[in-house]
């Protein structure tokens, strides 16, 4: 920066050679990368929690629920769902972030139906299902905001919380979603409930641990 109308010598250094490349910065193939591990892992994930019959929390739950009730796809009420989220992302972090997430969204479910046809799973231990599906959730969604990527619903509300609050992101998330399954518990038997509360830290302990800010933030400005 300029001093009154004198410049430093380090200014005018720094405009005759190049900055170091920015070892934070992912390059495409790095992002797209991470985009479709992370989808792949929440598909898996959300695989095995419906195949041993128990649900999980954030919008996706709440589209399962709705689907009960009403003449439409899960797919179709998730998208519906997710609209008023990403126009917070597009208005609160970031374009790229709001592209990122929109697609990332299109894909989860495009995986989970790709891995229901490609897998037959006879049975699955719902204790089982709720950790190692929990924990794939969690992870899969650990990659996409360390790659300014989120899966829509909760997870945009508590990027949005730790970027304007500094809040936990996986703190706040595991709150939120399990205010979310208390209100479905009565569409749930004391069985299915108990084993679906189960899965929402086995998700949110990958974000607590591994996501805090000012280490690896899940969003840019740009």
């Amino acid at each position: 920066m300029s001093l009154g109308t004198f410049a430093s010598y380090s200014d005018i250094v720094s405009t005759e050679t190049e900055s170091p490349p920015d070892p934070t910065e992912h390059s495409l193939l790095e992002d797209a990368y991470a985009m479709l591990t992370g989808c792949i892992m929440v598909a898996l994930g959300l695989v095995l929690m419906k195949s041993a019959g128990i649900v999980t929390a954030g919008v996706a739950g709440i589209a399962l629920l709705i689907s009960y009730y009403v003449p439409y796809g899960v797919g179709l009420l998730f998208l519906l769902l997710n609209i008023p989220f990403l126009l917070l992302a597009a208005k609160t972090l970031g374009r790229e972030f709001f592209i990122k997430t929109t697609v990332a969204i299109l894909l989860i479910f495009v995986l989970a139906d790709v891995a229901r046809s490609a897998m037959i799973i006879d049975w699955v231990h719902p204790a089982f299902a709720a950790l190692a599906g929990g924990t794939l959730v969690g992870v899969g969604i650990l990659a996409l905001v360390r790659h300014r990527t989120g899966v829509g619903g909760v997870n945009v509300v508590a990027l949005w919380a730790q970027k304007s609050r500094g809040w936990n992101l996986g703190r706040l998330s595991m709150v939120l979603d399990a205010g979310i399954l208390a209100a479905a518990a009565y569409s749930l038997t004391l069985e299915q409930w108990l084993w679906s509360m189960l899965s929402i830290p086995a998700i949110y302990m990958e974000l607590i641990a591994y996501h805090k800010p000012g280490r690896y933030l899940g969003h840019s400005r740009r």
